[in-house]
């Protein structure tokens, strides 16, 4: 068996194991695989060989570590609306309750509902659910 065969076979169980797992960073290993893999088809020696794989999939993984902590972090799951449809949703208060609760209703059922900002509570009308802690809305005043 040659080296670049075996070069394709290790970053095929890479990219399966990526599959099965959902870890990005073994796909960016995997790149780095292929290279090593196309540095035998260049017939390169074994060392060669090594070190290319090494530095495109460090440098693929570390690549791709500089790219996620560049961005903008993500919402906590329970005001991120791409895990919860009902963030953002408006929510009518009637009234608002001593205890600086309200009860409103939201997809057919009566929900307890606290402000976001407690000087929210003073007044009546249209709000949003900013997010969802356990079964209570906390609402924001839509603008």
């Amino acid at each position: 068996m040659s080296e670049s065969t075996i070069w394709w076979l290790v970053a095929g169980i890479a990219i399966a194991t990526e599959l099965v797992t959902g870890t990005f960073y073994l796909l960016m290993i995997a790149v780095g695989l292929a290279a090593g893999a196309l540095a035998a088809y260049a017939g390169v020696p074994t060392v060669g060989q090594l070190l290319v794989a090494a530095a495109v999939g460090g440098g693929a993984v570390a690549l791709w570590h500089w790219k996620r902590g560049a961005g903008p972090r993500p919402l906590p799951a329970n005001a991120n609306r791409d895990v919860n449809l009902d963030i953002g949703e408006p929510v009518q208060v009637e009234r608002w309750n001593p205890d600086g609760t309200a009860t409103v209703k939201f997809r057919g059922a009566n929900w307890t509902a606290v402000a976001a900002n407690p000087p929210d509570q003073s007044g009546t009308g249209s709000f949003r659910i900013k997010e969802m802690l356990g079964n209570r809305l906390v609402i924001e005043k839509r603008q």
